[in-house]
């Protein structure tokens, strides 16, 4: 058995938050919203739209405006003592994927404070097969997870990452029971995102289809999401980043990463993500910038027609990436006689979008020194090989040719 999983609600279009709130008041009958977010959405007047709908319904909130960029469980912890003071029956989450993150473990912490975090972040090969059950979620708050960058997904995604302050060590958590049960992607929020988040957050987009589609748990219910969501990042990213008012351009974008988040919430994801991972733990580096400086490395590495390992999954049964990627190729608009040729030419394409928004070519061009870069390196290997998105990869990597990635990523080789 195979399986799609999707928010109950996903609404999209320019304009349609204050028409999707609607329905906590006068659909759900909900009393009572806790807002998650970060302080500088709620310093700069993002959280008025939504609080002045709340008012507007009788529905009384708090807002938590402290999320880190990158949240730790202390931090997640403090807004789930907030949400428990407080008692919501609807909990917002506004923002990029830290934010979304945040409040989906905030929100099992207030359903399900006896919880264990090293119990849910046990890893597995499959998501349905697992030796820990998560608690059932939803019966105490409906959570509505609302995006202002176009880029995680995570609106529609069953994760979410967060930071043990004490270790360093980041807990990826991944059930269907994080769910939200409303997604809200309302170009609205997007306008204003400078040039480096779109442009960062926009390849990101582009990584989460095309390894969506390369993953060894791709299906066809998966396949037209992540194609879809490729065509529109290769196609309207740059009007994006050099005309940030273009609302065909950000209604497209938010479209693509909603889209491409679903491909990945059924498919998961691969190596490339696991690399991003480690390279932004350890060094700082932006989710997207990650993988933007890995992705046409991982293509190429995934293409080869005999690999030494391959992934397995029972669906599965033999390496066929290239014949993918070509596909991929062909769908947004390459033409060529082979298809050794179309995933070439689907690279350089790749190359030529990150130069067109402004992605510098290696991890060195981003002030990352030398010295330390060579001294955390074995460890940012031995990670990426354990993390958890490493299984649904084509190609199951030996951890010397992720070494020899990370290093053609820094040297630009």
């Amino acid at each position: 058995m195979l399986w799609f999983r999707a928010p109950e609600k996903v609404y999209f279009k320019k304009g349609c938050m204050p028409v999707a709130l609607d329905e906590l008041k006068n659909v759900l009958g909900k009393k009572r919203a806790f807002i998650v977010t970060d302080s500088f959405l709620y310093m700069n007047g993002y959280t008025k739209p939504i609080t002045d709908k709340l008012d507007e319904l009788g529905i009384v909130y708090q807002c938590f405006s402290n999320v880190q960029p990158d949240p730790t469980l202390a931090n997640a912890q403090e807004g789930a003592k907030a949400m428990t003071a407080f008692q919501p029956d609807v909990i917002i989450a506004l923002g990029g994927g830290s934010a979304m993150d945040a409040g989906k473990i905030m929100w099992v912490m207030y359903e399900h404070p006896e919880v264990d975090f090293q119990d849910m972040a046990m890893r597995f090969i499959d998501i349905r097969k697992r030796v820990y059950t998560f608690p059932k979620m939803g019966e105490k708050a409906y959570f509505v997870a609302i995006p202002t960058s176009s880029g995680t997904g995570s609106e529609v995604t069953p994760f979410a990452v967060i930071t043990d302050q004490e270790t360093g060590v980041k807990y990826p958590l991944a059930d269907y029971q994080l769910l939200p049960n409303m997604a809200i992607v309302d170009t609205d929020n997007m306008m204003s995102q400078p040039k480096g988040l779109t442009s960062a957050s926009g390849v990101d987009v582009l990584t989460h289809a095309l390894e969506a589609y390369a993953s060894v748990m791709a299906t066809d219910y998966t396949d037209g999401l992540a194609l879809k969501a490729m065509k529109n990042v290769f196609e309207y990213l740059p009007t994006c980043y050099n005309d940030g008012s273009n609302v065909e351009a950000r209604s497209k974008m938010a479209d693509a990463s909603c889209l491409a988040g679903m491909a990945f919430a059924n498919a998961f994801l691969g190596v490339c993500h696991s690399m991003a991972h480690k390279l932004g733990a350890f060094h700082h580096l932006p989710h997207g910038i990650a993988n933007a400086l890995l992705i046409s490395l991982v293509v190429e590495f995934n293409a080869e027609e005999c690999p030494r390992k391959m992934g397995t999954f029972s669906q599965y049964p033999y390496p066929h990436t290239r014949a993918r990627y070509a596909e991929c190729a062909r769908f947004v608009g390459i033409q060529a006689a082979s298809d050794e040729e179309a995933v070439k030419k689907l690279i350089e394409k790749i190359e030529e979008l990150k130069a067109a928004v402004g992605v510098k070519k290696t991890i060195a061009d981003y002030g990352v020194d030398e010295k330390y870069f060579l001294d955390t390196l074995d460890n940012m290997v031995e990670q990426a090989f354990d993390d958890q998105c490493t299984g649904a990869n084509p190609r199951y990597p030996l951890m010397s040719e992720i070494k020899e990635m990370y290093l053609r990523a820094y040297y630009g080789k």
